[in-house]
């Protein structure tokens, strides 16, 4: 099961490892590591980035060669033994270069494309067109040099080839079923990939605990601002209810006669006959008057003439009293309201 999803899954791998190799952001990530290697102290640079070195033999092997102990093993096929033809393809085929250029190795080569072992490198880019060397080389032929190495106990980390001059391509000719297991010696881009994770996260918490806390604080300060309008639309409430308060009192005020009026008008309308014992006036403009007279009776008819009075009527009957010789009355009324100036 385990070799079976492998085999489903070396493609991808290689396609994404292909795509990563030949990206900008491959080019910019290993540009910042260069950086941040540099700022190392050497110590921690040996330590965190072992060097790992490169030794190169070239096919065929020589008769007394020995691998040299902690270093990857490169083998460089001759020129003659791989077919290496530039190629010019769309760019849009870059996205699935791998599998483009097998549909193009009936056009260079009489074997099928399951018989080839081959690889793609991307030697430049113009505006519509990308310039792609292609390397393929047999893999029956491929695989007979790589039994030569296993019986001779070599472990080969790439499979490279010459150019015309003599100069390695850098490619890995390789199947990706034969790679040794990476040894994760360098710890330092793993590391600052953790780092990068966490900061990341951290940035992200950070900013929403930032923002949490501003609309926390523009809550309390819209919640403050409220309670602001409340208080102002109340005490605008209370002014508004005081001014009419006090403007029906003005008008009250205005529409009744004063009582230095109203004492002179009653000392007209009752005569030198009738004086008064008890004169009250409540705030409703009521009016209770009690006193004595020699005709009580004839009142009503005498307070009709008192211009601060109206509605008089009896209140209670009359009674004499002997001491004095008078009738004892009480009549109530109401004060005579005129309408009050309307500015």
């Amino acid at each position: 099961m385990k070799q079976l999803l492998l085999q489903r899954l070396t493609p991808l791998l290689s396609r994404v490892q292909r795509h990563w190799r030949d990206s900008p952001a491959q080019r910019l990530w290993q540009a910042w590591l260069r950086e941040l290697q540099a700022l190392l102290p050497v110590s921690a640079r040996a330590r965190l980035l072992p060097q790992v070195r490169e030794q190169q033999v070239g096919w065929p092997l020589p008769a007394s060669f020995h691998p040299h102990a902690g270093e990857r093993l490169v083998l460089l096929l001759p020129a003659s033994m791989v077919l290496a033809q530039p190629l010019q393809l769309p760019l849009a085929a870059l996205r699935d270069l791998h599998s483009v250029v097998g549909f193009e190795l009936d056009k260079y080569t009489p074997y099928p494309r399951e018989q080839m072992q081959y690889v793609a490198r991307v030697l430049g880019k113009g505006k519509t067109l990308a310039q792609v060397l292609l390397v393929a080389i047999l893999r029956e032929r491929l695989q007979t040099i790589l039994d030569s190495c296993a019986e001779q106990a070599l472990v080969l980390h790439r499979v490279d080839c010459r150019n015309a001059d003599g100069q390695p391509l850098g490619i890995d000719l390789l199947p990706a079923g034969l790679k040794p297991p990476r040894v994760r010696s360098a710890r330092l881009p793993r590391y600052l990939g953790w780092a990068c994770g966490v900061l990341l996260l951290t940035c992200m918490v950070l900013w929403l605990d930032a923002r949490s806390a501003m609309v926390l604080n523009m809550q309390h300060s819209v919640e403050q601002q409220r309670t602001q309008v409340q208080q102002v639309q109340e005490l605008r409430r209370e002014l508004s209810n005081t001014q009419g308060a006090a403007r029906y009192l003005a008008q009250q005020k205005a529409a009744q006669p004063t009582l230095s009026s109203v004492l002179v008008d009653l000392t007209g309308c009752l005569g030198a006959d009738t004086w008064v014992e008890q004169l009250e006036i409540s705030d409703s403009g009521a009016v209770s008057i009690t006193g004595q007279s020699a005709g009580a009776s004839a009142l009503i008819s005498r307070m009709k003439g008192c211009k601060t009075l109206r509605d008089v009527q009896f209140q209670g009957i009359i009674q004499p009293d002997a001491q004095t010789g008078k009738e004892h009355f009480s009549l109530r009324a109401q004060l005579h309201r005129e309408a009050a100036d309307a500015s």
